[in-house]
């Protein structure tokens, strides 16, 4: 017996027709009486009763009926289910990230996502990005959303640009460069300075190093702080300026701080980071989305 068996049986007794059974099925009437006759000899019962003009359908056949449609319903869910699993509807997604650069679409985007994947469990880490790589690297998360790390190049993951932000200056309200347009980086050199530790991003911290010394002056660093956001609440106590991303500005500028750009202009990486040969379906219809939203332009601007 095959499914073919099943097939023939349930579109015969459907129909009480051999005749209509072949049109339904488009194959030939004799086919259909071979299959039948084989399937009542495995089964070793009669499924029809036929006479010359009527054929109905015995209890045997009223049984096997109702349980050939139902095995039917459940192999047409349980194909559109695994089609869904190769598409990357089912499953988990594990998504790392770091905070203040992701704020302004990942909300969006995940939004998206469940609405594409409804069924896909999402696990979110926030991390920094060294450890969003090494998370990644180690395959303790599918995609991460980060910056580039020194040793990136190494790691020989996917790389797909998102932005390159400028760096600016977080200047407190009761500094006298509030009112300017920018600041070049060359006046830094004898303003106390808040950075993100190093350790907390190597990329970050290595950039702004650069900068100043292309300005030719070496930094003073007044305070390295391990988040990012309390750069902030020690310019807003006065305590120096800070530098940061641009992200900075657009998602947590408040009365007491305001970014001013540096020039000349320096900016910083983020990017989407995967393991290609690890890549679950769930991921890749993930990633898809995100290439979507750059290639349209839809990432840095909120949907009207």
């Amino acid at each position: 017996m095959d499914l073919r068996h099943f097939r023939y049986f349930q579109a015969i007794a459907e129909e009480l027709s051999f005749s209509r059974a072949a049109r339904r099925l488009n194959v030939v009437q004799p086919a259909l009486s071979r299959a039948i006759k084989e399937l009542e000899a495995e089964l070793d019962v009669e499924l029809l009763a036929r006479t010359s003009r009527v054929i109905t359908l015995t209890p045997a056949g009223k049984a096997l009926l109702d349980d050939t449609s139902q095995m039917f319903e459940r192999l047409d869910q349980t194909i559109r289910r695994v089609r869904r699993a190769a598409a990357g509807q089912v499953g988990e997604l594990r998504l790392g990230y770091i905070g203040p650069p992701t704020q302004r679409f990942l909300g969006r985007v995940l939004e998206e996502y469940k609405r594409r994947c409804p069924d896909v469990t999402v696990h979110l880490e926030e991390r920094t990005p060294e450890r969003v790589w090494e998370m990644v690297a180690k395959g303790r998360l599918d995609i991460g959303l980060t910056r580039p790390v020194l040793a990136h190049a190494s790691l020989s993951m996917e790389i797909l640009p998102l932005r390159d932000e400028r760096l600016c200056a977080a200047i407190p309200r009761s500094h006298p460069w509030t009112d300017r347009k920018t600041v070049s980086w060359a006046n830094l050199a004898a303003q106390p300075l808040i950075i993100l530790a190093r350790r907390e991003g190597a990329g970050l911290y290595d950039e702004i190093l650069a900068a100043c010394r292309e300005a030719g002056f070496t930094p003073k660093i007044a305070h390295a702080p391990s988040l990012i956001g309390t750069i902030l609440r020690y310019v807003e106590s006065g305590s120096g300026i800070g530098l940061v991303p641009e992200c900075l500005a657009e998602t947590d500028q408040s009365a007491r701080w305001t970014a001013v750009r540096l020039t000349p202009a320096r900016t910083i990486p983020l990017v989407m980071v995967w393991k290609k040969e690890r890549e679950e379906p769930p991921a890749a219809a993930f990633r898809a989305l995100v290439s979507e939203w750059v290639r349209d332009k839809k990432l840095w601007v909120p949907d009207p």
